[in-house]
């Protein structure tokens, strides 16, 4: 007997529940009435988006949940419907699971295996499930599985063991670099351990600084993938069950890695300017390669008409860097503007030179600049609507290379998580597409043009050198021992991470930026502003 099941690899708004309702049984009906399905498994928490994080602690929002499922089980006849919300019992709220038919629910399933690591705080909010949950459609058993479930060893196995002919799994699993790889690999090792078939539903979209991929896929008894949805994008996909065996259909091909990087950060400024209700986006264009990349997102994200920079020289800016930057502007077709800022920075000169007198000039006048910039940015945002993003790097964030209320001025920083070398690489990959970035903007050395003839190299060590030792800092939780003894300079690694302990004080302040390492700064990455702890003094 065939049975036919549908994939929903949806974009949900966290916390809308009218608008993820009307989704969710609008989806349920076309898998029904365009595609024949039998059952329509949607991703976890679906009612909520993933994750609505301190919501779940308000019983008017839980209330809310509650009734939309109940409204969701009246409205769809005809096709089961597998979604996961947060469900609410005397015991306290679980992460659950939710088979829907006819109006009646068949079954709930509440996950066994919460998360507490990373970006993950599902202890925080939720108690864990202990049993399995098992339902029967045209004489199939299907068992039901969230995110982490399948990711722990011997959890397939066990619903293989209680009877299960196909698990269902439903995801809001995270994207980062390689992950999607890294994902696939670790649950085909635990289907060809259980020896059966698996039905793998992810959600897709930005929330904050969290990406979802999609990728949803469906594995066969060995492990095989039969089935792989697009990544980086809705899908409604189906696959037909012929006793308990999916039957080969359409795997898309996966990103390499930059590029699924850039998509990833597409996507996210996307989401982040389009669900917190922006007009548009709007970035300080200054010759350079990070604002240069910036921009490109920005216009692949939202769309030419929607995007706008401004140009701000000083006495310090190349002119080959306002030429570069304006041919880029025209290339991408946005609308530019050019405000020099010599007659604020004067101003504020002045204000300030008594105070200032008999000292030295220093970093605090460099910074006057970059604030001077910081000031304009803001007042057109403020203006007409649209979101300051920021273009620093990780790189930048890391060692504290940017100015607070400066260059960090912004609502959303779209390569908070970008190392410095791969914004080169995801340049290129730009370029690739379409020539946009003019490749003397790639080719010259990076620079702030805060002094004169000054580069990044004045300092800080070279990218190349630097961004290996940060990621083994940050990401690897090495020691400056073990850093040094992997055959980096001693000089070259105290001075970075001597950087990097002592100013977290300035990245608390920044704004959110995707995560696309497996370390972000933010919720993956959080230590204390004020602490006595100093890497270099480490073993």
């Amino acid at each position: 007997m065939s049975l036919k099941i549908a994939l929903a690899q949806l974009n949900f708004l966290v916390a809308d529940i009218t608008a993820n309702s009307h989704k969710i049984i609008q989806t349920a009906l076309r898998a029904r009435d365009e595609l024949g399905a039998d059952i329509c498994v949607f991703s976890e928490l679906a009612i909520t988006g993933y994750p609505p994080e301190d919501l779940l602690f308000r019983p008017d929002f839980i209330t809310q949940t509650t009734l939309a499922v109940a409204d969701i089980a009246t409205q769809v006849q005809g096709i089961d419907v597998v979604l996961g919300f947060p469900e609410a019992t005397a015991e306290g709220l679980y992460n659950s699971a939710v088979v829907l038919r006819d109006g009646a629910v068949l079954c709930v399933y509440r996950k066994n295996c919460l998360p507490n690591y990373g970006v993950f705080d599902e202890q925080r909010y939720f108690k864990a499930g202990h049993d399995i949950s098992l339902f029967t459609v045209k004489g199939v058993t299907l068992a039901l599985t969230i995110c982490e479930d399948v990711w722990r060893e011997g959890m397939l196995l066990k619903n293989k063991q209680a009877g299960a002919n196909v698990v269902l799994t439903l995801n809001a699993s995270p994207f980062h670099a390689g992950k999607m790889q890294l994902r696939e690999a670790i649950i085909q090792q635990q289907v060809k351990q259980a020896a059966v078939p698996l039905v793998y539903v992810n959600q897709v979209g930005g929330q904050d600084e969290l990406m979802f991929d999609g990728a949803s896929f469906v594995l066969d008894q060995h492990g095989a993938c039969v089935m792989r949805a697009a990544e980086f994008a809705e899908q409604l996909s189906v696959v037909e069950f012929i006793n308990h065996q999916p039957l080969p259909t359409h795997c898309a091909p996966l990103y390499n890695e930059v590029a699924s990087i850039y998509q990833a950060l597409v996507l996210g400024v996307r989401d982040y300017v389009t669900k917190n209700g922006f007009h548009g986006a709007l970035l300080g264009l200054s010759g350079g390669i990070d604002s240069a990349l910036v921009l490109a997102l920005a216009v692949d994200a939202l769309g030419a008409d929607k995007v706008e920079v401004v140009l701000m020289p000083s006495c310090y800016t190349q002119d080959m860097s306002s030429e570069d930057a304006i041919t880029q502007a025209q290339t991408m077709g946005v609308r530019h503007h050019v405000i020099p800022i010599m007659p604020a920075v004067n101003a504020f000169t002045e204000m300030l030179a008594e105070v200032f007198a008999n000292t030295a000039p220093d970093t605090t006048e460099e910074n006057i600049q970059a604030r001077c910039r910081g000031v304009i940015l803001m007042a057109m945002s403020n203006k007409q609507g649209k979101i300051l993003l920021t273009t620093g790097n990780k790189s930048e964030m890391s060692v504290g290379y940017a100015t607070l209320y400066g260059d960090m001025a912004g609502g959303f920083a779209p390569i908070k998580d970008v190392p410095k070398l791969l914004v080169y690489a995801l340049s290129r990959y730009r370029n690739s597409l379409s020539p946009v970035i003019p490749e003397r903007v790639i080719e010259r050395p990076p620079s702030a043009e805060l002094a004169p003839d000054q580069v990044d190299a004045d300092s800080l060590p070279a990218y190349e050198h630097l961004d290996p030792i940060l990621e083994r800092y940050i990401e690897g939780d090495q020691s400056a021992h073990e850093i040094i003894a992997a055959g980096f300079k001693p000089e070259d690694v105290m001075r970075a991470i001597s950087l990097v302990d002592r100013n977290e004080y300035k990245r608390r302040q920044s704004p959110p930026g995707i995560k696309i390492t497996t370390r972000a700064f933010g919720r993956d990455r959080r230590f204390p502003i004020t602490s006595g702890y100093r890497g270099i003094d480490s073993k």
